[in-house]
């Protein structure tokens, strides 16, 4: 596979880069947590800056393509194609007041949106974007990497609470309640599809994971990929899952009360998710920056995530929002249910496929026949369960009954 171009930036160039420049000055062997701190300071503005600037740039295609979804024209207005709109809407947003309910928990307030972004850009740190040199190329590459995908996102659900719960707002309290059920309940199959994974991989750092996958594991165990696509649209807080929000019951939900810079925060770190979960979906499912020799690794990589945000922007331009019922009911009456029957078939299939010497030569994955003949079978099953639900579980269509006048109606009936 061709290598990305060694100027990728990683935390240990830059500490490399950094104790060398500080022995350079003439600073003695005490000096050498500066480099570190510089090292991170440097990578937390490179991240921070990179992810909000594909975060407005995202804004703007989303608006675009969902209005050609939608036989609409989109922003048009400022600069070519409406290209620079979304920097006139954080110059709008930080012109704004940036006003606080007298009877707010005023530091909570403050602290709810900064709470929702961090884990948000926590995430890009264990993520290998492509190969550098004999390793992937990565931030930091910690040996649970996928342990630290969860235990981050897990914070989300308090973050919202936090929003709702400080601004002292039914509607917004309402809207924190109902989202921090939502993401709970939704946690547990993300969790379930992402313990499949580990089972083919048998290791939780990201890189492992990606190198594991001589087939993609989309093509292993589809019903893994999608319970955790699932999972993480209503994470997200996306089509049909965006009954945390839902402004025709509750106002906006939990940010009812934020306006101004708090504002843009919230709906910053809610757009930037479809790129982070593209991401985390690219590494688990889509073998990474796995590709054809004549692209770089970086480059695949940024290929796959493209067509995950497509899909993901496809869906919230044409699904309705579901009732919070159903989006509850789903969770745990189909995806909880699914994720243990994955589970349970990838780890017999494993069992059986280490029986008959199907693994490799790490004698922790398997080999790529085996991931084929595995493949199939998980296709075949995965296609006859959603037949058996959409014919058997789920409900038959109705027809429509005569609509009946209401005697209270006045609707130029008359009685005979």
């Amino acid at each position: 596979m061709a290598p990305t171009p060694a100027l990728f930036i990683s935390f240990e160039s830059l500490q490399i880069f950094f104790a060398g420049l500080i022995e350079l000055i003439g600073f003695g062997e005490s000096f050498k947590w500066l480099a570190t701190l510089l090292a991170g300071i440097s990578i937390s503005f490179l991240i921070i800056n990179v992810m909000v600037m594909a975060t407005a740039f995202y804004t703007w295609f989303e608006r675009r393509m969902i209005a050609r979804f939608q036989v609409r024209r989109g922003p048009n207005r400022n600069g070519p194609f409406g290209m620079l709109q979304p920097f006139a809407d954080v110059l709008k947003l930080i012109m704004k007041e940036d006003t606080i309910p007298d009877e707010a928990d005023k530091p909570v307030f403050t602290l709810a949106p900064i709470a929702l972004l961090a884990p948000t850009l926590m995430i890009m740190i264990v993520i290998p974007f492509g190969t550098f040199i004999d390793d992937q190329a990565f931030l930091s590459n910690l040996n649970i990497g996928i342990l630290f995908i969860v235990g981050v996102t897990s914070v989300n659900s308090i973050a919202i609470f936090m929003a709702g719960w400080a601004s002292r707002n039914k509607y917004a309290i309402l809207g924190s309640m109902r989202g921090a059920a939502m993401l709970i309940s939704y946690e547990i199959p993300m969790a379930l599809g992402i313990t499949s994974v580990l089972i083919l991989s048998g290791s939780l750092a990201m890189t492992e994971i990606v190198s594991s996958q001589s087939v993609w594991f989309i093509l292993v165990m589809p019903m893994g990929f999608f319970v955790f696509m699932a999972a993480s649209t209503a994470e997200m807080s996306r089509t049909p899952f965006d009954q945390i929000e839902a402004e025709s019951e509750l106002g906006s939900g939990y940010n009812t009360e934020y306006s101004g810079i708090k504002f843009a925060v919230l709906f910053l770190a809610e757009f930037m998710a479809p790129l982070v979960t593209a991401a985390v979906v690219t590494t688990l499912f889509l073998g990474g920056s796995r590709g054809f020799d004549f692209l770089p690794g970086g480059i695949w990589f940024a290929l796959k995530m493209f067509i995950i945000i497509f899909v993901l922007l496809w869906f919230r331009s044409t699904w309705p929002r579901l009732r919070i019922d159903q989006i509850m009911g789903f969770a745990w009456k189909t995806l909880f249910g699914l994720g243990l029957f994955n589970i349970f078939l990838v780890a017999l299939e494993f069992s059986l496929a280490d029986q008959f010497g199907g693994l490799a030569s790490d004698k922790v994955s398997l080999t790529p026949k085996y991931m084929l003949i595995i493949g199939a079978i998980n296709w075949i099953i995965t296609i006859a369960i959603i037949l058996i639900m959409a014919n058997v579980v789920g409900r038959k269509k109705y027809t429509r009954p005569e609509p009946t006048p209401s005697p209270l109606a006045n609707m130029g009936i008359k009685e005979s």
